[in-house]
């Protein structure tokens, strides 16, 4: 089976394809934070989406350039900045930086490169692309000094989010980065400067201003990935306007000779506990609050990959409970296969069945079903293991399999570097009281290591420890 998406603009399944004399090299063009907070769950369900997508175009061969742009100057950074009586750079750098930090703990998979609107080689490319925009017609500038867009002179504006535009008022016009998403009218691609903006602005031959929201993405995507980029993902939230405004400013400054995107995927909203994420609420989680309730980045980023994309996911504790049930058995069974190979070099290809894990992705990311073929797996390799009819050979073929699965899942368990020495001591206590066979005092000692985050089971080649 081919490599089959959802793409948003045709609403229909598509073969991933190169486009002619490519290779197998694809462009990806991700949509990243805008850096005025912390980035929350929400954010990075699109985030972890984004990752198993690449993950698996890399298995099936394919060579992926990504960008993901790092939104640092709008409207609420400007703000943020202006509260905090600092720097625009200054208020920004630390949520780059918690992004970064917060990507590793999900083992996101770092981009080729990560743009920021500040940088002044992007404002170049954008006042660049302004300037094509200006000469053809397809932008003019307002009374308040300000560039924007005329969507009526780009007759396809609406198709990506399939917007009726036959109510649309020419020269109606929209300057915040903030307005509905159901708003129809010209935006704005260079923000003139106002004296809330304090010390951010540029020069440009429009005066001192800075970028709309739009311009951003599509100068910094075409700039570091061309004219056409093959797949663009996003949330559902970005489909209208931020995308249908990308596509209008790249087709126009491309002389509408080529598509800006091939393929379009976006991924569902994120729900918490059945309810719209909201601090009013108080379900609104970054990352960062979840690891301070003592959950694992591994743990949130099984509860965020186990729901496929397009459908809507409810994020709930119980669901992490059950994300964490879930890995312990894939730990356990690593473990037991581990055992059984032993110390045998040689593998035996497992069930072709097993295969079905990465054509259930090749279909649309369908992950229920490739975790499906996943499971199905651990349980039948459990039971042969139980009636000792899995050999070594087999067993070193599925860690193999487990491997190349885990490529893509991302999933592997945190490599313990040591174990505490007061951990040891108890383990050896228990041990000693087990060979007294003091049961209870046995028990007693278990719970204390349970305690401190480790677990203890007994096999027939003894104790084994793990972390919890």
């Amino acid at each position: 089976m081919s490599l089959q998406v959802h793409n948003t603009l045709s609403r229909t399944r598509e073969e991933i394809t190169p486009r002619s004399g490519e290779g197998k090299v694809l462009s990806l063009y991700t949509c990243g934070p805008t850096v005025y907070a912390h980035a929350h769950i929400g954010n990075f369900r699109a985030y972890v989406f984004e990752d198993l997508l690449q993950r698996h175009l890399r298995e099936r061969g394919f060579i992926v350039r990504r960008v993901m742009n790092l939104t640092d100057v709008d409207d609420k950074t400007i703000r943020g900045a202006h509260a905090a009586g600092i720097a625009l750079a200054d208020y920004t750098r630390p949520f780059k930086e918690a992004f970064f930090e917060d990507a590793k703990t999900l083992r996101l998979l770092p981009a080729e490169a990560y743009p920021a609107a500040t940088d002044p080689e992007q404002i170049a490319r954008m006042i660049a692309m302004i300037g094509i925009l200006m000469e053809k017609g397809n932008a003019y500038q307002a009374e308040d000094g300000s560039i924007y867009f005329r969507i009526a002179s780009f007759p396809d504006y609406g198709r990506l989010a399939h917007v009726d535009l036959e109510n649309q008022r020419s020269g109606q016009r929209v300057a915040s980065d903030e307005y509905d998403k159901e708003a129809v009218a010209d935006f704005a691609l260079w923000k003139a400067w106002v004296p809330e903006d304090g010390a951010v602005g540029w020069e440009s031959p429009w005066g001192k201003g800075r970028p709309g929201w739009h311009i951003e993405c599509s100068a910094m995507a075409t700039g570091l990935l061309g004219q056409t980029i093959d797949i663009h993902c996003g949330g559902v939230d970005n489909i209208f306007p931020h995308h249908e405004a990308e596509i209008a400013q790249c087709e126009c400054a491309a002389h509408g000779e080529q598509p800006f995107v091939r393929y379009w995927m976006h991924c569902a909203h994120l729900m918490v506990e059945g309810s719209k994420m909201a601090k009013s609420a108080g379900n609104f989680f970054t990352l960062r609050d979840l690891i301070e309730k003592g959950w694992t980045g591994r743990e949130v980023r099984y509860a965020l990959i186990s729901v496929h994309y397009r459908g809507a996911l409810n994020f709930t504790i119980e669901g992490l409970g059950a994300a964490r049930t879930a890995l312990a058995r894939l730990d356990a069974w690593h473990e037991r296969l581990l055992e059984t190979a032993g110390s045998e070099t040689a593998s035996e290809v497992p069930n072709p069945a097993t295969e079905g894990f990465f054509s259930a992705l090749d279909d649309d990311l369908n992950i229920s079903g490739a975790l499906a073929v996943l499971f199905e797996t651990l349980r039948e390799s459990n039971r042969c293991m139980d009636e000792e009819k899995l050999t070594p050979v087999q067993a070193c073929g599925l860690l193999n399999w487990l491997g190349r699965v885990d490529g893509v899942l991302a999933l592997e368990a945190d490599t313990v570097t040591t174990i505490p020495s007061e951990v040891e001591e108890l383990v050896a206590a228990r041990a000693a009281a087990r060979f007294a066979k003091e049961w209870k005092k046995s028990d007693e000692i278990r719970d204390q290591i349970a305690a401190l985050g480790w677990i203890v089971k007994d096999t027939k080649d003894g104790q084994k420890l793990t972390k919890a």
